[in-house]
């Protein structure tokens, strides 16, 4: 009896283990034909012009700016300008008392008549040679010497009276009618602000994209809602070792003087226009620095393709490398993917979000 239930006992165990076998048999191949595919949309990225544009802060600052200084020691006669006045070249701004500028130009005529007829004199006689040629050299000297002298004072008397170098605005006065200056002091300002420059900095992947004549595109929080524009006048000839970025100049129509150097202002640069690849927003994950897609492939299997991009526009990106124009690039559903997963390819119209001239529409 202990044999035959020992028997028993083993048939069932073999029993048991060969039914246990054959159901892990079966498990994968059960896994594999119930599997589901995940359901997703799919669009192939477009061919659309972008424009490039960069953002930079800027600083008005005058085409040409002085600060009004005497080059003499004198007494103010006469203030000939008013504060914010828009004067010429060559207007008159201040006169200075030169009563004593015009006695040495006096003086210094006087001494160079007497040393001309000194050396006229000296050349009659050496004819006869009543005089040596050295003393008639040194008389010759003695008019240059007399002329340096009459050039000078009259230079000094010129300086008497202060002109504008240029077209532009006087600032705040800074002195009173009567008051004596002293050389270097400070008088006014002069700044010629129409047009206005704007110097801002563009980085350096862009230096083959720029030329003068660009239109540029201006705000100030001074004026809010308002644009400025104007065009880039001069290009620096260095790249800034630091920033890595080149100085540009642009000028800005500033005929009702609103704008004053030295303002904080946002400026927009814009380049040519150019065609290129184009993806939706959706389609675009992120993992670190990395920006990717997927892809679907083959027998409807996705894999995943890192992008390298350009500009953003609203809704879309540019794609600069890692996609090509017939691919298929999931839109929906494709954080629930991995590499080599397969998918069901969806026809919904109403999950494709495209850009049209800049506006966002549905279908």
């Amino acid at each position: 009896m202990k044999k035959q239930a020992g028997i028993a006992l083993l048939v069932l165990l073999c029993g048991g283990i060969g039914w246990y076998l054959l159901g892990q048999g079966d498990s994968p191949l059960e896994q594999r034909q119930g599997a589901r595919e995940t359901p997703v949309n799919v669009v192939t990225p477009r061919l659309g012009n972008v424009e490039d544009r960069v953002n930079a802060v800027a600083t008005t600052a005058a085409r040409d700016e002085i600060i009004v200084t005497s080059e003499v020691d004198a007494r103010v006669l006469r203030l000939h300008f008013s504060e914010g006045q828009q004067v010429k070249a060559g207007q008159l701004l201040v006169e200075l008392d030169s009563r004593q500028a015009q006695a040495e130009l006096r003086v210094a005529e006087a001494q160079l008549r007497d040393a001309r007829t000194k050396f006229d004199r000296a050349s009659r006689l050496q004819s006869g040679q009543s005089i040596s040629r050295a003393d008639v050299d040194e008389l010759d000297s003695a008019v240059q010497v007399g002329e340096a002298r009459v050039q000078s004072a009259r230079t000094m008397l010129e300086n008497h009276t202060i002109k504008a170098p240029f077209d532009g605005v006087i600032g705040i006065r800074e002195i009173s009618q009567g008051a004596f200056l002293r050389a270097g002091d400070r008088i006014s300002t002069l700044d010629s602000i129409s047009p206005i420059e704007l110097v801002f900095s563009v980085p350096e992947r862009f230096i083959s994209q720029l030329e003068a004549g660009q239109q540029v595109e201006a705000r100030s929080d001074a004026f809010m809602g308002q644009t400025f524009t104007g065009e880039v006048t001069e290009l620096g000839t260095r790249v800034d070792p630091i920033s890595r970025s080149l100085q540009i100049r642009a000028a800005i129509e500033n005929n009702e003087g609103r704008l004053r150097p030295g303002q904080f202002m946002s400026v927009s640069l814009r380049f040519r226009e150019r065609e290129t690849l184009l993806v939706p927003e959706e389609a675009l994950l992120t993992q670190g620095n990395e920006q990717y897609v997927f892809v679907v492939v083959g027998d409807n299997e996705v894999e995943r393709r890192t992008l390298h991009l350009g500009v953003r526009l609203p809704g879309e990106a540019e794609v600069l490398r890692g996609l090509n124009a017939d691919d298929r690039v999931v839109i929906t559903g494709q954080t629930r993917l991995s590499a080599g997963d397969r998918v069901e390819l969806l026809d919904d119209p109403d999950a494709r979000v495209t850009v049209r001239d800049g506006q966002r529409a549905e279908g």
